[in-house]
């Protein structure tokens, strides 16, 4: 997300499944080469809890803030959870991510803790794991929160990509395969009505943005 509002896609990459695919030393190349093309400022990034993907982006922006993808986490934790205990696991958890501050949500996860910790471990666990990540949203506004909560905007990509493949088939080789992603990319939104619409609604988060990162926006960085 640009300082204006648009939402690029900087690159395609490929990692290399002989060395575990995406691990911190992909990332550092990936990122790295992002910050060389002129990104040389990020105040947040929203990921899902990619190993090593953290430790990369402070080696390469030492200020941007790593935030989990709060949907993602609470997936996650519905793997876990016996489909009869959903709604009740969702009901438990969003006192916890719609929390006014960061002391209030550790409130209410030990809360949850003391209801479904000894049935469900695991999501105590895997929560008490992103913990460090997950709670940077609290200290912004409502604003801000609606933009960094999720990272619904790429799974969204991910979909049409995937459909792309899947009609397309078997690709002879990685270049072919990049290519058919390529043109999934290309055809997101042809005529740009999309990214006019997300613009508009852009502002107010533009607003809590540049308050609260103290004008790194107006100095003209992404």
């Amino acid at each position: 997300m640009t300082c204006e509002g648009r939402r690029e896609i900087l690159g395609l990459w490929v990692g290399d499944p002989s060395s575990g695919g995406e691990g911190a030393k992909y990332w550092l190349h990936v990122l790295a080469e992002i910050r060389n093309r002129g990104v040389g400022d990020v105040l947040m990034v929203v990921c899902d809890g990619l190993a090593g993907l953290p430790d990369a982006i402070g080696a390469v922006w030492p200020a941007t803030i790593t935030q989990t993808c709060v949907v993602h986490l609470l997936r996650n934790s519905f793997r876990y959870a016996g489909r009869q205990h959903y709604d009740a696991i969702a009901k438990a958890l969003r006192p916890v991510y719609t929390a006014p501050t960061e002391a209030a949500a550790t409130e209410r996860f030990l809360e949850f803790c003391e209801a479904w910790g000894e049935r469900y471990p695991a999501i105590v666990r895997l929560w008490e794991n992103a913990w460090a990540e997950f709670v940077p949203f609290l200290g912004f506004d409502v604003e801000i929160r609606k933009i960094i909560c999720t990272t619904n905007a790429i799974e969204s990509v991910n979909a049409r990509i995937r459909r792309a493949v899947k009609a397309h088939g078997h690709f002879p080789n990685e270049a072919a395969a990049l290519k058919c992603v390529y043109m999934a990319i290309m055809s997101l939104d042809p005529t740009g009505t999309g990214q006019h619409r997300w613009s508009i609604r852009w502002k107010p988060a533009l607003n809590a943005f540049d308050i609260a990162f103290d004008g790194r926006l107006s100095a003209g960085r992404t």
